[in-house]
């Protein structure tokens, strides 16, 4: 259960990064929109660490800290382009199925997963897919093929940042572990920006957005690798992939966006298939 809490709390906040990424990725460009998200959350989780007393890492940790953070930083970078150009019910069922991965990797690690619970985890990808697929959001038509390109190496990136992620919290501070990897995730961005000459600093508008964005994904990500310390920390993977579900609630609550009958079908079979995990 304390996985999937976890899991779920990422996606609410994925949830709610996503519906502004969509925003502002087009109004500013992937790299002005990722980098400042990425320091304000990595300034966000340094203090938070600070602040609690946070002790070292073992070296194994701290490797695999850092790790997680550039593979994290990169899969960013791709996963903001994917949806700059869109269409989003391309890109979310593609970025969503990487809790089979993430299932996959911890059943050759040892893992036991029933047929059952697998079942239940297939449910949760398709469903998710379901319902991005069915949304009438056409934001960036036209530009599928590269669009899928750039969500495969994000459903990829994200698979394997978590596992490695979660394995760093097993060997000192689970904060200093998530600081660790937001260090180095701004890191590479960083230097990605500069070897592709890209701009990182977006315009003073687009700041405060930004902020908000970066403490929601700090946290999501912190919330991940904190199942790390808990039984099947796999299922975090997969309750965090239902971000893309909780965006259209949020639109339907919020914005008033319509939601069709058999998006709502969708959305109940999702967490109905998660409530079963959680027993």
């Amino acid at each position: 259960m304390g996985a999937l809490t976890l899991g779920l709390i990422a996606a609410f906040c994925w949830g709610v990064h996503d519906t502004l990424v969509r925003y502002i990725s087009q109004r500013v460009g992937v790299f002005q929109s990722l980098f400042p998200v990425l320091v304000s959350g990595c300034i966000a989780t340094t203090i938070l660490a600070g602040a609690l007393g946070a002790g070292g890492l073992a070296t194994d940790a701290a490797v695999s800290a850092v790790l997680s953070g550039v593979i994290f930083g990169l899969t960013g970078a791709t996963f903001y382009k994917a949806l700059a150009i869109g269409p989003v019910r391309v890109v979310a069922p593609i970025v969503a199925s990487f809790p089979i991965l993430s299932v996959g990797w911890a059943v050759t690690n040892g893992q036991t997963v029933t047929a059952l619970q697998w079942i239940a985890v297939l449910i949760v990808v398709v469903g998710c897919g379901f319902v991005a697929a069915t949304s009438k959001d056409d934001t960036g038509a036209g530009a599928q093929p590269a669009a899928i390109l750039w969500s495969a190496l994000a459903a990829v990136g994200f698979a394997v940042s978590f596992a490695v992620g979660q394995l760093s919290v097993d060997g000192g501070s689970e904060m200093t572990a998530i600081a660790v990897a937001r260090v180095a995730a701004v890191s590479v961005v960083g230097v990605a920006a500069l070897i592709l000459r890209q701009p990182v600093i977006p315009a003073k508008s687009a700041l405060s957005v930004l902020a908000v964005m970066g403490v929601l994904d700090a946290t999501a990500i912190g919330a991940v690798m904190l199942a790390g310390s808990f039984a099947y920390p796999a299922f975090a993977s997969v309750a965090a992939s239902t971000f893309g579900v909780l965006t259209i609630i949020l639109a339907a609550v919020f914005l008033r966006e319509a939601v069709a009958r058999i998006q709502w079908f969708g959305i109940l079979v999702v967490f109905v298939a998660i409530g079963y995990l959680a027993v």
